[in-house]
């Protein structure tokens, strides 16, 4: 009888294909050497099917001894590739995914796997193996002992730093946690979150010799220093990057090493949450509120949402850590579905910028020995105006914080020059022609750029309109600060750290050398973006100034509020960290309002409260379920009615009567890169009410035409709208 297999691939369908798995297994003399026959097939076997007229890689996720398909309209299972199966959990997880977020199962594995596994191996390569299957194979995987579950390590980390007792008592709560064990690590900044990190991965591995652990973070350019502090914790360990900036040939080598088990400690952007790890015991998620764990290319997944899944999957503890956490998780610890744990004291040497209720308290001397607790202060804009972007007093602290030899840190979450170029005779703006949005202006370069699209020109010599010459900036970035400050401290070495000077191959080199710099004392005054608020521990800054503050506390996205106090909450935790007193600046319109005054007491509790009385009463997450429809076209005409024959279909569907389709809009950012762009929201109450509905109406927008509209997705748990 024949047998049947059944394979995903990287195509829109939504179901796996079958296969008729041929009767004579033996190898194809003219295959590669990464090709073997098909005696040795199994659930998670990478092989080569064909798909229309291409073949392809697929990977093998049943087998039957039926078909409903025609048997003789089915095509031969292709050659297997010589790599090891895929587990059934990280199947599971895949699976998981795609039913969650409504893609095929196929474009949400395949893309999982390194772009050189993923590849057909060349047939003319049967005797020089092909890259893709040099990378396949790492070193360790040919080593004598590589049929071994995996090496066991005897030696002992290195000696740790002294635990306080709340740090003890986190570890060995996720330690001697059993089956799957969800936790909130909810520490102020400076609070030893990361080492209860390495201790509670020390004891995973220490229980379970060969174990692996998973350290997810949110930003590339975090994990050079963190794989230097893994590499000396733990010496004996095989510790791995794994990121979307790798070479191809290192990210398959490393997904390997993984793969195979000889890597014990991995540690990775979002993408690494697909890692196989076939001896996984311990997942833990740093930042866990950033934004930047949200996927917003092909299937927009959360990875922290899917290391909890797969840690429930797995049955194994998981940590989602953040001085900040996002509403959603907090609620869900509030709750008691995730168990809370508090580092509510800064390490012996640190110290956490408070309240000052006034000046004579907050700079009153303090007892031999005691260093000055550090303020976070507002400055009134409206009292004390900016001059060049900074105001007096931020001006003061930073001449201040030279003639003692200490470092300053100035934030401002724009890059470039000034956000706009303004013809002061005419009014003309430098707008993006592609976008609703205007083309910043950068100095550097003396280039217009569009920060959404990415279009760029020339900066022009007079005003296009008027022929006026004299064209100006309007507002402050990172460029333009950067110059203010080398010209009113001409004596202090200042340094850039933003998109703009950190991109490229190179980029992420350059970054990890410009934060050396400041590591070592070579820098006095270092102004950046978000890019210098996340994990580093500059033991010399005392002072940090905040500038443009307001622009996102008026944003019309509901989560604005929460990112706001998330990355002042961050960079505030860069000042005092090595004990010195210290202060923190920020210039704002609105000193009053209920975040700066949360902030000011560096209390997330009560930013918290507040905002989740105000999420239950506008209705939004998490007390409801979202999904958001977008679509791009020609014109706005065509993509809102596009959407709105979308909420049409939903006449006659039973799952209707939970879910509320409101109206379509277009999107906050209307046009981008030439195409419009509308939104329709969906909301329930219940998550499943929401899974039913879209599984019920998606097959319906799928089968209909699409005049005029250039591509549509849905997005489940949307992170803006």
């Amino acid at each position: 009888m024949n047998r049947y297999a059944r394979v995903i691939v990287d195509v829109p369908m939504a179901q796996p294909l079958d296969y008729r798995v041929a009767a004579d297994s033996a190898q194809d003399a003219q295959a590669p050497a990464s090709l073997s026959g098909q005696d040795d097939l199994q659930v998670g076997s990478l092989c080569v099917v064909p798909v229309g007229k291409r073949r392809q890689v697929g990977i093998i996720v049943g087998f039957a001894q039926h078909s409903a398909v025609d048997p003789a309209r089915l095509r031969p299972l292709g050659a297997r590739i010589a790599t090891p199966q895929l587990s059934g959990s990280w199947l599971e997880l895949c699976r998981f995914a795609a039913e969650y977020y409504h893609f095929p199962w196929g474009e949400v594995a395949l893309p999982a796997l390194p772009p050189n596994l993923r590849r057909v191996p060349k047939a003319r390569a049967a005797k020089a193996r092909t890259p893709a299957a040099a990378a396949a194979v790492p070193p360790a995987a040919a080593a004598p002992d590589a049929a071994a579950p995996a090496p066991v390590v005897r030696d002992t980390p290195a000696t740790a730093v002294a635990l306080r007792a709340e740090q003890e008592a986190a570890i060995s709560a996720i330690a001697t946690a059993s089956g799957f064990a969800p936790f909130l690590l909810f520490g102020i900044t400076g609070s030893g979150k990361t080492e209860v990190y390495l201790g509670a991965i020390e004891r995973a591995l220490a229980l379970a010799p060969g174990g692996q652990a998973l350290l997810l973070v949110p930003e590339i350019n975090l994990t050079p220093q963190l794989q230097a502090r893994l590499r000396t914790r733990f010496p004996g360990r095989r510790v791995l990057s794994l990121h979307s900036a790798l070479a191809p040939r290192d990210r398959a080598q490393a997904w390997m090493e993984a793969h195979d088990g000889h890597a014990h400690i991995i540690l990775g952007t979002r993408t690494a949450v697909f890692a196989s790890l076939p001896r996984l015991r311990l997942i833990v998620v740093d930042e866990e509120h950033d934004p930047s764990f949200k996927s917003h290319g092909g299937v927009p997944y959360s990875a922290r949402d899917l290391a909890v899944k797969r840690a429930q999957i797995e049955g194994l503890p998981v940590v989602l850590g953040s001085a900040t956490p996002s509403l959603e998780t907090w609620y869900q610890a509030r709750s008691g579905r995730y168990r809370l744990l508090a580092l509510s004291q800064r390490g012996a040497d640190a110290k956490l910028p408070a309240r000052a209720d006034t000046m004579a308290d907050a700079q009153a001397p303090a007892p031999a020995g005691v260093p000055a607790d550090p303020v976070i202060e507002m400055i009134d804009l409206q009292r004390e105006p900016a001059e060049h972007g900074l105001a007096p007093s931020l001006r003061a602290a930073l001449q201040d914080t030279l003639v003692r030899g200490e470092q300053a840190l100035v934030f401002i979450n724009r890059r470039g020059f000034a956000p706009v170029l303004r013809c002061g005779a005419c009014e003309w703006l430098s707008r993006c022609p592609h976008c609703d949005t205007f083309a910043a202006y950068h100095k550097v370069g003396a280039a217009l750029r569009c920060h959404h699209c990415g279009w760029n020109t020339r900066v022009p010599g007079a005003c296009p309109d008027c022929g006026n010459q004299d064209l100006q900036g309007v507002g402050q970035g990172t460029q333009r600060v950067e110059e203010t400050l080398r010209r009113l401290l001409p004596d202090a070495r200042i340094a850039r750290i933003d998109r703009d000077n950190t991109q490229g191959a190179q980029g992420a080199h350059r970054a990890s050398a410009a934060f050396d710099a400041v590591h070592a004392g070579a820098v006095d005054i270092l102004v950046g973006t978000q890019m210098i608020t996340k994990g580093h521990d500059f033991r010399r800054v005392t002072t940090v100034g905040v500038l443009n503050a307001d622009a996102q506390l008026v944003a019309a996205d509901f989560r604005a509020p929460e990112r706001l106090f998330a990355v002042l909450m961050q960079v505030a935790g860069r000042a005092g960290r090595a004990g010195q007193p210290s202060r923190v600046l920020i210039q704002t319109r609105y000193p009053q309002h209920p975040l700066f005054r949360a902030l000011a007491r560096a209390s997330f509790s009560d930013f918290a409260h507040e905002q989740i009385d105000e999420r239950r009463a506008a209705r939004m997450p998490p007390f409801v379920h979202l999904a958001l429809l977008t679509t791009a076209a020609r014109t706005m005409e065509q993509a809102l009615e596009f959407l709105q024959r979308c909420a049409a279909l939903r006449a006659g569907l039973a799952e209707t009567a939970a879910v509320t389709v409101y109206d379509p809009v277009p999107m906050p950012l209307a046009r981008l890169a030439a195409e419009s762009r509308g939104q329709l929201l969906i909301e329930a109450q219940r998550r499943p009410d929401l899974h039913a509905f879209l599984g019920a109406w998606l097959p319906l927008l799928r089968a209909q035409g699409s005049r005029g509209v250039l591509r549509w997705s849905i997005e489940v748990d949307p992170q803006a709208i």
